[in-house]
């Protein structure tokens, strides 16, 4: 069994929450303490009776900010309980927790396939003052395995969050609650992968569809240091509005971020941490293999590979996911012979493309010919097409005066293009479509 607690300023988000869930008939009440009877007289969940069995505590806090305590509790799939046993589970783990005289209410979660608990409950004493959180994680990890062996529970795997690890699955902005599936998301990585670096965190989490950016700097003169989480469509682009750190909890915080590269490293030095991984990729690493087929042999391990490529085309860096042991590394990582220079020399892209094949040239870069390579900047993928020697001309046109290609389309939304130091055009997201009306540019990532 596995727990996930969250904090909040307001209970009144954790119950709508909840809400929400029982009047979908997704989840129901299976037990309150210290509480008015959360029921209307339609027999419907009533938001402002529990509120108000909250208020006194509420209105006697004195500085907390954090008032909240909400946990879910997590058995394995494997394990059935009944709605008795799954009450006495609540009750003693919010007692040992030192939550036993606080206010609570208990649902029960059937939205998905494994049955789960929520408690809602608050983190202040009726005299306003901040009950003791200290080692909170630790305390609970402890009391869950000790419910395990009591009530003859699967154990999670290796301490961590089995039921969440099943159901880690890509943010989809259309399915709405954009923030509470990157919260989820985000917490699972934290807790199954090890990273031991901004990018191997960035790297992760946009194979799950979230993006993730650290801010830093000075305003009127005080340092500044903080996360944005973004939702990402499957093809890479970003959507809808990104939200800060703070909207989700201290624990995916800049601190805490630096805290969980700081560990990630401790562990990744443990001796044969990364023995499976550098073996994997040593047996799939071949001169006859493409980069195609490079990925798809790591794949078949549960692998992931992202390479790192340059505006011109070259791979400069490549890191690689490893879903069986929750390793994310960079190849420099592994040794010598896993980094860029290494690991081109083995990995070769065959020059196969042709018309037929995304209507793209694939050539030399030196003998002016131009081609589609993939470019990836703040965690949004585009498509780059290199030229030679861009002129404008009086039309608001763009030509190649090198081999006197004419880019036809484009001039009408101009102001999505932009130049690099390369001579590149970056496609956003309109307007151009063909060169010479034969190469296809609206390909994404």
């Amino acid at each position: 069994m596995v727990a996930n607690i969250r904090s909040g300023s307001s209970p009144g988000g954790a119950l709508h929450y909840n809400k929400e869930k029982v009047d979908r008939d997704e989840a129901k009440i299976l037990y309150w303490q210290q509480m008015l009877e959360p029921f209307d007289k339609h027999g419907r969940m009533d938001v402002d009776a529990c509120m108000e069995s909250f208020r006194p505590y509420l209105e006697a806090n004195r500085r907390t900010t954090n008032t909240v305590f909400h946990v879910s509790l997590n058995p394995s799939p494997e394990d059935k309980l009944t709605v008795e046993q799954l009450r006495e589970i609540a009750r003693e783990y919010m007692e040992r927790m030192g939550y036993g005289n606080q206010p609570y209410i208990v649902f029960k979660h059937t939205d998905i396939d494994r049955e789960h608990l929520h408690v809602v409950s608050l983190r202040i004493d009726e005299n306003g003052r901040k009950l003791s959180h200290d080692y909170e994680a630790r305390r609970s990890m402890d009391i869950l395995r000790s419910l395990e062996q009591k009530y003859d529970l699967h154990p999670s795997i290796k301490g961590q969050e089995q039921a969440d690890k099943v159901g880690l699955h890509k943010v989809n902005y259309k399915e709405g609650n954009v923030k509470q599936q990157i919260s989820s998301v985000v917490r699972s990585c934290l807790r199954h992968y090890k990273c031991s670096s901004y990018g191997e965190l960035r790297t992760l989490l946009e194979a799950f569809n979230v993006s993730i950016e650290e801010r830093t700097g000075m305003i009127d003169g005080r340092n500044y240091a903080g996360v944005i989480y973004g939702a990402m469509t499957d093809d890479g682009y970003g959507i809808g509005t990104p939200f800060k750190s703070c909207k989700i909890g201290k624990d995916v915080g800049y601190k805490a971020l630096q805290a969980y590269y700081a560990k990630s490293k401790e562990k990744l030095k443990e001796p044969d941490a990364l023995d499976h991984l550098r073996h994997t990729v040593k047996d799939a690493m071949s001169p006859y293999n493409t980069r195609d087929e490079f990925r798809r042999l790591l794949k078949a391990d549960n692998i992931d590979t992202i390479f790192r490529i340059n505006p011109v085309g070259r791979i400069y860096g490549v890191t690689f996911i490893d879903h069986n042991t929750g390793i994310v590394a960079n190849g420099s990582l592994l040794g010598k012979e896993f980094r860029r220079t290494p690991l081109t020399s083995y990995i070769r892209r065959r020059k196969r493309c042709n018309r037929s094949q995304n209507n793209v040239r694939n050539s030399d870069e030196n003998n002016g010919v131009t081609r589609q390579i993939p470019f990836r900047e703040s965690s949004i993928r585009y498509w780059i097409w290199p030229m030679q020697g861009l002129t404008k001309n009086s039309n608001a046109e763009y030509s190649d005066e090198k081999n006197g290609d004419h880019i036809s389309k484009g001039y009408r939304c101009i102001e999505n293009y932009m130049m690099c130091s390369q001579g590149c055009i970056i496609h956003f997201n309109h307007g151009m479509s063909h060169i010479n009306g034969m190469y296809d540019v609206e390909h994404r990532i």
